[in-house]
């Protein structure tokens, strides 16, 4: 039997970085987690321990810290941008580079008074924003923007019938239910352009495809949380020309109407548990029909 080598990487996994940008006595916070993996002509260090190809993950994680300081960190997907071409770029057994960003938000704390709001933060509950980006030598990129943990909820507008039976089926038909699911999303953007905007373009993105995920959950009669998610991908490529493809990932938070009638109480509608598993999983790609899928991208 012949043993060979398969595809590899490596990197450094989350970096936590917390730049602080001092505007004076105004102040804001970037609080980010970076990832890297590289890949390229490191077969040796696998098959011999030839380190000689092999950037140090520390390195990395320096890199990271440096590049923070001496470029700034305003938009995840640009500081993914400037690293990965940095690492493909300096670095001649690397051939390819992957740099995976998470941002956690912060809100200002309001005070009264003229100091308010200068230097306290408070961590907020919104999402996670996150990016991947992958950079080849022969000058491929790709960047896929995204968000996580986005909680949402309808109250009504929501049924689930007309579903396939078997005898093991006891789930009931349902023409009036609470729809909750936590959004994983991620929309790759069109090969080789970048969002309008200069430094802010794919700040204004995010905002404008958060606000396309939203409005869609919001303003959907939904049938089943499957064309729910259509919709709010079909929402996002209809609005958003720099966008490509959309990946969501949505959970169904069942919530259950209570009982109450062994305690002389109706329920119309109002008490429910909120059962955390398990889960219905509904899992999608919306893209648009003149772009090929690009699995790879989101690897």
């Amino acid at each position: 039997m012949a043993v060979i080598l398969g595809p590899n990487r490596y990197g450094k996994a989350e970096t936590r970085v917390v730049r602080v940008v001092r505007d004076g006595g105004v102040h804001r916070i970037k609080d980010v987690n970076v990832s890297s993996a590289l890949s390229g002509d490191m077969d040796e260090v696998h098959l011999s321990g030839d380190n000689s190809a092999v950037l140090p993950t520390d390195t990395q994680k320096n890199t990271a810290y440096v590049f923070a300081r001496k470029y700034g960190l305003e938009q995840i997907e640009d500081f993914a941008l400037l690293l990965a071409r940095h690492y493909v770029d300096s670095q001649p057994a690397v051939h390819h580079a992957r740099v995976e960003i998470e941002e956690y938000l912060w809100d200002r704390i309001p005070l009264p008074g003229p100091q308010a709001e200068r230097h306290s933060f408070v961590r907020s509950g919104r999402e996670t924003r996150t990016c991947v980006v992958h950079h080849d030598r022969d000058g491929t990129t790709t960047v896929v923007s995204g968000l996580k943990d986005l909680v949402v909820l309808n109250s009504t507008g929501s049924e689930f019938s007309g579903f396939a039976v078997d005898e093991y089926t006891t789930l009931r038909p349902a023409t009036d239910r609470v729809l909750a699911t936590e959004v994983s999303a991620g929309w790759r953007h069109v090969p080789g352009a970048s969002p309008a905007g200069g430094s802010a373009g794919f700040g204004e993105s995010y905002s404008e495809v958060r606000r396309c995920l939203l409005e869609a959950f919001a303003d959907t009669h939904s049938l089943s949380l499957q064309q729910t998610l259509y919709a709010m991908g079909r929402r996002v490529l209809e609005t958003r020309g720099e966008i490509c493809e959309v990946r969501l990932a949505m959970p169904n938070k069942h919530h259950f109407p209570v009982d109450l009638t062994p305690f002389g109480l109706d329920n119309p509608g109002e008490v429910f548990y909120a059962a955390d598993r398990p889960y219905g999983l509904i899992e999608g790609v919306v893209l648009d029909d003149g772009t090929p899928a690009a699995p790879s991208a989101w690897e």
